[in-house]
């Protein structure tokens, strides 16, 4: 029922110079014939036994799987070497008696007490030797040889124990990893091997990184002191890579072993906590991985309940490898680790957010979790059913939409979508301006930021949300930017030249580019660069300038350029720019800064750039996009829509073109469907093009066209 085409991979290598031995299998692609619809079940987590009811009620609702197994280290194995499984065989013999499939978790990121008061060098130290204690989880060094050792003993036993069960599908590995702060010995020590592999010798990182400075260059590889207090933005640029390479190696290791040991039918996965991180990089280990996960929670419901959250980390995820994902957690009822932020879900908004992300690409909704937890620090995160354990609403609305994903769900796995406009996420960047940040709420404190790289992206996201407009993610390494008519280069402040010369190609051939300030200021090692600003883009861009000004007060632009009344503002950042074969788009209403260009526009070859030195208000950014967008013609029927109507385009499996429209509002809408007719998959209803169409509060249609 569930197949693995294999693909071609590379994986990343821990250290630059080799690759480990298990990087040579080949990750297969998944497969699904419908969506896979369900939540994560803790048999183990319930106060009295009821398996045989879970079981019943589950498969009532329409759900089809269950993730099971991944945070319970301690009944697999409650001794050194003593392992057990009954416990899970009959609840994994329970789903499939039912037909409800089973993606099993690697349950590595809780380890059990004993293995804590065994070996305690497991749990990670910090910065400054500050160690964690054991209670909470996520509190290890991953690399540590103990933890490394008893991880691949439990793994490969509980692979080998289901690899011939056709009701596990697939593989989960580990859950939402990330470096947990490990600056233990063993890390830094190969930290250090690596840094050798990289620069060679110890003069070329002290040129690399600049240190001089202080004193503080290297001559022999002993002396590279522990980043505890560096203060090299380079030092800390390069352990922030690090942290992302030892979790990529991780994730992969356990890919690796998963693969060895269990059937070839079964998929590997991981759940990413969400998306825009610092120390992961999803896309290095994604490519290790048959499918990407993520967990998408929206912290917005009710009132607040929009959709654009969840968009954002759908598109990041789908980015990822160009293809579906799975969302392996997502809000059930309520969140949070206190009894603090209880706002259910409003009727209807349980199931629009099930076809939310299955319109962003998803190829399943998986929720955590079944049944809210009794005790403990996740007591008021809720699952499906509330701690009484009964039907309620949640589950009643669940249920309506599993039936109808019964239904209708062939037409709408495997959705296919092109996007003609992407963003440049840089990882670098959000971590280089983190530690020199532009906006920071007092001069010598620790207060935070009131704008950082992430609000940027965000905003930039959002304005192209509310555009109706979808959204792509490429990254540093992607080395074609062809596809897309419009890129959008954020606070690029982090970048080789070989990117740059990349970008300013992708204008030179025809593209249209937005970038904002601070971009192409720094190398690869976080150094300034030593040309004048903004270094090699500056023909794409088509200025220069060698000044900056923080903005104490938030700026008007002269004769409000794009209409945008009490919004007309921008903040926090202004760079004097010089105009040499650009064109001013706008310029700051103030006696001094006026002199100045805010936002610019260049001609180069057969594309065009537009560059904003400042940052902009929400709705200026908005209206900066859409005349962008307008130009490269990319602003149409969906993009006249009401307020609160999201629209969703993709190609489904049979070649039809799929539309969803959301009503996220409180209140009736209606709207002009503007394309092809089709069929309202929800209700079997015709609809034709120029028909009106109404939606109820929290509603949705979804039209498949007609003919392909």
């Amino acid at each position: 029922m569930f197949t693995r085409r294999l693909l071609p991979y590379a994986a990343a290598c821990i250290a630059a110079a080799c690759a480990p031995a298990w990087a040579a299998a080949a990750p297969a692609q998944a497969e699904f014939p419908t969506v896979l619809y369900g939540a994560a079940y803790y048999h183990e987590y319930m106060p009295y036994e009821r398996l045989d009811k879970d079981v019943q009620m589950i498969k009532a609702a329409g759900f089809n799987v269950v993730r099971l197994g991944e945070s319970t280290w301690s009944l697999w194995e409650p001794e050194d070497g003593r392992f057990e499984y009954a416990w899970m065989d009959r609840v994994v013999d329970a789903m499939g008696k039912a037909g409800i499939k089973v993606i099993m978790g690697t349950p590595t990121y809780s380890i059990p007490a004993w293995m804590a008061h065994q070996h305690p060098e497991i749990l990670a130290t910090k910065f400054n030797g500050a160690k964690n204690t054991y209670g909470m989880r996520q509190n290890m060094n991953t690399d540590a040889p103990a933890y490394r050792f008893y991880a691949e003993r439990l793994i490969r036993r509980i692979a080998a124990h289901y690899k011939d069960n056709p009701n596990v599908i697939g593989w989960q590995v580990d859950n939402e990893t990330a470096t947990y702060g490990a600056a233990n010995d063993d890390v830094f020590v190969r930290f250090q091997h690596y840094l050798e592999k990289k620069f060679g010798t110890p003069e070329k990182l002290s040129q690399a990184w600049f240190l001089n400075y202080w004193g503080q260059n290297l001559h022999t590889w002993e002396d590279l002191p522990r980043p505890d207090g560096a203060q090299s933005t380079g030092y800390k640029l390069e352990w922030s890579r690090w942290g992302q390479m030892r979790v990529t190696d991780f994730l992969h290791w356990q890919a690796q072993l998963i693969r060895e040991n269990a059937g070839p039918r079964q998929f590997v996965t991981h759940d990413f906590a969400g998306s825009l991180h610092g120390d992961v990089d999803e896309g290095a280990v994604a490519r290790g991985l048959d499918v990407a996960g993520v967990n998408i929670y929206h912290w917005g419901t009710q009132d607040q309940y929009d959709g654009a959250a969840q968009k954002l980390d759908g598109d990041f995820t789908r980015s990822l490898k160009r293809g579906n994902f799975l969302v392996t957690e997502t809000n059930a009822q309520t969140t949070d680790w206190s009894s603090s932020f209880q706002y259910p879900p409003y009727d209807g908004q349980f199931r629009e957010d099930v076809y939310t992300h299955l319109s962003n690409g998803a190829n399943m909704v998986e929720y955590w979790h079944w049944a809210s937890i009794h005790g403990n620090q996740e007591t008021y995160w809720k699952g499906v059913l509330s701690h009484d354990l009964e039907p309620n609403r949640a589950y009643a609305e669940m249920s309506r939409t599993g039936k109808e994903l019964q239904k209708i769900g062939q037409h709408l796995v495997d959705l296919r979508i092109h996007n003609d406009v992407a963003i440049l996420w840089s990882r670098d960047s959000l971590n280089a301006v983190g530690d020199m940040p532009f906006a920071k709420q007092t001069q010598w404190g620790s207060a935070g930021t009131n704008a950082d790289y992430a609000s940027e992206v965000r905003q930039i996201h959002r304005a192209l949300y509310d555009l109706n407009v979808g959204t792509d993610f490429v990254f540093p390494d992607t080395q074609d930017l062809s596809a897309y008519k419009v890129l959008i280069v954020p606070t690029l402040y982090i970048a080789d030249d070989a990117l740059l010369a990349r970008i300013a190609d992708y204008v030179r051939k025809g593209g249209h580019v937005v970038v904002t300030f601070k971009s192409g200021f720094a190398n690869e090692n976080a150094a300034v660069r030593w040309t004048m600003a903004p270094g090699p883009l500056r023909a794409a861009l088509g200025f220069h300038y060698q000044e900056f000004s923080n903005l104490a007060q938030p700026l008007a632009l002269k004769g409000d350029p794009y209409q945008v009344g009490d919004d007309n503002k921008v903040k926090h950042w202004a760079e004097f720019l010089q105009l040499d074969t650009a064109q001013a788009l706008a310029w700051y209403d103030h006696p001094f800064f006026g002199r100045w260009p805010a936002i610019t526009a260049n001609q180069y070859g057969a594309g065009k750039a537009v560059y904003e030195g400042t940052y902009l208000s929400d709705k200026l950014q908005k209206a900066v996009l859409r005349t962008v967008l307008q130009e490269r013609g990319l602003i149409g029927t969906d993009q006249q829509l009401p307020a609160h109507i999201q629209a969703r385009t993709g190609v489904n499996r049979f070649g039809k073109t799929i539309r969803y429209y959301f009503n996220y509002s409180g209140a009736p809408v209606t709207f002009a469907y503007g394309h092809n007719a089709g069929t309202d998959l929800l209700t079997g209803r015709g609809v034709k093009g120029g028909e009106t169409v109404s939606l109820a509060p929290w509603d949705l249609v979804i039209v498949e066209e007609d003919g392909r």
